[in-house]
């Protein structure tokens, strides 16, 4: 799935691009993903892209009254294809085609269908999935003493802590597992018993991660493109996450893999306490 880097990489390299144009119309090849696709979304013609921004995991295409809310799901693709050359061109998981009017397609793709598409009439921050979102974890409301008051009245394991997008939005299974792994923190350990220190450290190194994912190009492990079809490099960077049974780069010890909520966690018990 991808994940806060991965998406902010999309809407960086799609904006300039479609920030002003107008979508033309649309060329829907499934009635559903997830979810439905809307008739705003089918019918939809002469539309301008006012400005393309990112909450959380969604990306939102901000039109004049309203706004197409976008989720990519575990296999969900944007791609950006030359109209003249491609319209008449797609493949069997091509789903979802914007006809805009500087020669470009919005092209989705999604293998597996786990992706959905929205039409926002509202302030798309009422949205009832935008709404639950928890601070960006970029921004200065994410910071050390939010953390902090927070992992204190919480008896979760830390790494589910900051996976919870009600609290911070954003923070995937990759990056969680690797800011803790910087910050010498077990996966495993009560969020109440961290001190200050070490909340603030773990706040600057998901700050740090994140960015350096976003400089990257984000983490293509399995499905993840870019939407000019290349791949996001910063998987080679990775400390701990997929490393099961490799060396740590720190210590040489075995990195361990175990689940958490059944999500994968990786982990150096000799660097992480």
């Amino acid at each position: 799935m991808p994940e806060l880097p991965e998406v902010e990489v999309i809407k960086n390299m799609i904006q300039p691009l479609l920030k002003g144009k107008i979508i033309n119309y649309s060329i829907i090849r499934v009635k559903k993903l997830k979810y439905i696709i809307p008739n705003e979304i089918i019918e939809i013609n002469n539309q301008k892209i006012l400005n393309i921004k990112r909450r959380g995991r969604y990306i939102l295409l901000i039109l004049i009254n309203n706004t197409i809310i976008i989720h990519l799901g575990m296999t969900g693709k944007l791609f950006l294809l030359n109209n003249i050359k491609n319209s008449f061109q797609y493949h069997k998981h091509d789903h979802i085609d914007l006809i805009i009017d500087n020669n470009l397609i919005l092209r989705y793709t999604d293998i597996r269908k786990f992706g959905f598409w929205l039409w926002e009439k509202k302030n798309y921050k009422t949205n009832i999935f935008l709404k639950k979102l928890g601070f960006e974890p970029l921004t200065n409301e994410f910071n050390n003493l939010y953390l902090y008051n927070i992992s204190k009245k919480k008896n979760l394991p830390i790494k589910i802590l900051i996976m919870d997008n009600k609290i911070v939005t954003g923070i995937g299974n990759i990056y969680a597992n690797e800011s803790l792994f910087i910050s010498n923190i077990l996966p495993t350990r009560n969020s109440s018993t961290l001190s200050f220190k070490e909340i603030t450290f773990l706040v600057k190194n998901i700050k740090y991660i994140l960015s350096q994912s976003i400089k990257y190009g984000g983490s293509t492990i399995i499905d993840y493109r870019l939407p000019d079809n290349n791949i996001g490099t910063y998987s080679k960077y990775l400390y701990v996450y997929g490393k099961k049974n490799k060396l740590c780069k720190i210590c040489y010890t075995k990195i361990i893999k175990i689940n958490q909520r059944n999500r994968s966690t990786f982990f150096c018990y000799k660097c992480q306490k």
